[in-house]
């Protein structure tokens, strides 16, 4: 076996989370990444912060968090993280390559080693705490880092890896946080959506409805006024065809009159002129048609005064209540405890 074959076959083995060799036992995932099961334990604990844990063991009724390599979704049952199942493949694996470099040591590769900028001849071997850089031991003597402390590149080496790997669960945790913010606001924007389009329905069918009421109203009071007029109209040509009547008959007894006073005949005239006086009188008497009373044409009486229910549609508004207020505040805390 080359080195580059250990090489390739050591990256594989590298957990994604503490970013060491797997640590026995490794749990494989549902998307058949691997992990260590004390990492994906971390991942679960650092996803799910309200979920009770006892002695680092998930006593809880299930959970889930996301592959740190593929963002795939993994949930658990109340088993928790014990209840993947574990890769012994991968562990065999494991062992054999720690057999393979133990008993074949010529093999294992050397990684290049940085050399001190200052120093050329200098490897990097320490590590300055004040100033927050690896550096050479001849810097920590006589260069610029001889008032500094300094410490064992390996120990701050462990240190700050086991830090990243703390802020990379946290960090996992917290996409998975804000991966639920995001849920929650998608599913309520479709909430607000649909019941939106269903109040407006409702405010149409509101509306609709009183429409139909006032036409209907509408239809009653135009009735009425129909009715009333039609009666006055027939009254009234009634009426005038009794005037037109008369003025026919006055018409043909001027006419007559004309005629008579033609008539030269004394005794032929009186015969005539005597009865035609009556009739001429009678004629110009009209006490037996009917007057129209004053005002007979006006129709104010169905004037109607529509300032109540003017002001009343004017007033229409929704019904005023806290639900919303209530819901706002109900978001704003489900928010914040997630986050």
């Amino acid at each position: 076996v080359d080195v580059n074959s250990l090489l390739s076959l050591e990256k594989q083995l590298v957990c994604p989370i503490c970013l060491e060799m797997f640590t026995k036992p490794v749990v494989i995932l549902p998307c058949q990444h691997n992990l260590c099961r004390k990492c994906a334990n971390d991942v679960f604990q650092a996803s799910n912060p309200y979920l009770s844990t006892r002695s680092g063991s998930t006593v809880t009724s299930g959970g889930r968090f996301r592959c740190p390599s593929c963002r795939h979704e993994v949930v658990l049952d109340r088993h928790g993280v014990y209840g993947l199942q574990r890769n012994l493949l991968v562990e065999n694996i494991i062992d054999m390559y720690k057999q393979g470099t133990t008993s074949k040591p010529s093999v294992e590769p050397k990684l290049e080693q940085p050399m001190c900028e200052d120093h050329k001849d200098e490897k990097i071997n320490i590590y300055c705490v004040t100033c927050g850089v690896p550096t050479c031991s001849l810097c920590k003597v006589f260069g610029n880092h001889k008032d500094c402390e300094v410490a064992p590149l390996n120990s701050v080496f462990t240190q700050q890896k086991a830090e990243l790997t703390d802020c990379i669960s946290m960090l996992v945790g917290n996409n998975e946080r804000i991966q639920a913010i995001i849920s929650h606001l998608e599913e309520t924007c479709r909430a607000v959506d649909e019941n939106g389009r269903r109040q407006k329905s409702k405010v149409c069918e509101t509306f609709d409805h009183l429409f139909a009421l006032l036409e209907e109203k509408k239809g009653e009071m135009t009735v009425r006024i129909n009715s009333e007029q039609e009666e006055k109209l027939d009254y009234i040509r009634g009426l005038r065809r009794k005037y037109s009547d008369h003025l026919d008959n006055t018409a043909k007894l001027l006419e007559t009159a004309i005629q008579t006073m033609d008539e030269s005949e004394m005794a032929l005239f009186l015969q005539n002129a005597k009865p035609l006086l009556q009739k001429i009188v009678d004629g110009t008497n009209t006490s037996h048609l009917d007057k129209l009373q004053l005002g007979y044409e006006n129709m104010d009486h169905f004037k109607a005064n529509f300032d109540h229910q003017r002001r009343t549609l004017i007033s229409i508004d929704f019904i005023k209540c806290t639900d919303q207020s209530e819901t706002r505040r109900s978001i704003h805390h489900y928010v914040s405890m997630l986050a």
